[in-house]
């Protein structure tokens, strides 16, 4: 077999693994987490956790599958596609910089590391104001993912990283709900005691932005196939409302946007694989999280649309996928933040 035959095989079987935890058509877990403490199902992200794939980036000598970008982005277009809340997203990043007992706890799924590090909106730069000094957190954090669900938060600081225990003196934390029924923390930290740890984050954050558009083309998938069902069996003047032009046009048009940000996404996560260049894997990502922010609000909007009346219901799931993607098109980076992005990157790659 060839390394491109063994590689898609390995992207087949990480596919259907998450057929385990993102079960298609079954969304009563996720109404029954919605707006809750933590957010998400402690038993199943050890699952997630028991199955290799909070690890699935990190090295294999560091307890990891050392799988590529490809891998990890065809998973999170599953979980996508599932809604799944459990935050393997944020514990990559948080993965990417610890290491020794720290990092073997968060693989197994015993302990859950956020990390905290962006301190203004829209921004994809760690550690501009928070310091670290004689074991010491001083700072502010803001838009901590699934905060309410951590052990233990990965803090940047101008210094470095640290760990800061979530029960820790002088450390506050404020959850905020979201649209999608998830949360937001904002962290503060005063003389807060905290345990350094050596590495950068830089490339986990640009990691994280792909699985994130990854995970928006699941979920538009996902929604865009609802609605061609519905299309199919509602009927109007005695015949499927997808028989009609109009509405044909207007699921073309939603497909050609899947398709579009399928192959942004594949082509970054390929660039990511195989290009060590800066800039030029700095240009893959944002062209991706940018067209997969996009692509999803148009995709799930239209799909409430196209479902009528029913689809503005709470209690049609149809709903759940535009909240998703209410919540996603921003994080790590907004659409209009990745374009500026791309624009000054593929300037200075030209330059150079």
């Amino acid at each position: 077999m060839s390394a491109a035959e063994d590689r898609a095989e390995n992207i087949r079987m990480i596919r259907d693994s998450a057929a385990a935890v993102a079960v298609p058509g079954d969304f009563g877990r996720i109404r029954r987490l919605r707006f809750t403490a933590p957010g998400f199902d402690r038993a199943v992200w050890r699952q997630m956790c028991g199955m290799g794939w909070a690890g699935l980036r990190v090295s294999e000598a560091e307890g990891g599958a050392g799988l590529g970008m490809g891998e990890f982005c065809a998973l999170a277009e599953e979980l996508g596609a599932g809604l799944v809340p459990e935050p393997l997203i944020p514990c990559a990043i948080a993965a990417s910089v610890l290491q020794g007992t720290t990092l073997a706890a968060l693989l197994a799924g015993d302990r859950v590391i956020i990390p905290a590090w962006q301190e203004r909106a829209n921004s994809l730069e760690p550690a501009a104001d928070t310091t670290f000094r004689d074991g010491r957190l001083f700072g502010k954090k803001m838009f901590v993912h699934m905060a309410a669900g951590a052990d233990a938060f990965l803090v940047s600081a101008r210094e470095g990283f640290a760990v800061v225990e979530r029960d820790a003196p002088r450390l506050s934390v404020v959850i905020e709900p979201t649209q999608d029924g998830g949360n937001f923390g904002v962290l503060r930290m005063s003389d807060t005691p905290a345990t350094p740890v050596p590495g950068r984050i830089g490339a986990a954050l640009d990691e994280a932005a792909l699985a994130t558009a990854a995970y928006l083309l699941g979920v538009m998938r996902r929604a865009f196939a609802m609605t061609l069902d519905y299309l199919k069996t509602r009927r109007q003047f005695g015949r499927p409302i997808g028989s009609f032009q109009a509405l044909q046009h207007r699921a073309a048009d939603l497909q050609i946007q899947i398709e579009l940000t399928r192959a942004s996404v594949e082509s970054a996560a390929a660039t990511l694989d195989t290009s060590t260049a800066t800039m030029l894997r700095a240009a893959a990502v944002s062209r991706a999280k940018a067209r997969a922010a996009d692509a999803s609000l148009l995709v799930t909007r239209q799909a409430i649309q196209l479902h009528g009346g029913i689809g503005y219901t709470d209690e049609y799931d149809a709903g759940l996928f535009l909240r998703k993607a209410m919540v996603l098109a921003n994080l790590y980076g907004s659409a209009a933040l990745h374009r500026a992005r791309y624009a000054a990157t593929a300037a200075e790659d030209d330059e150079a």
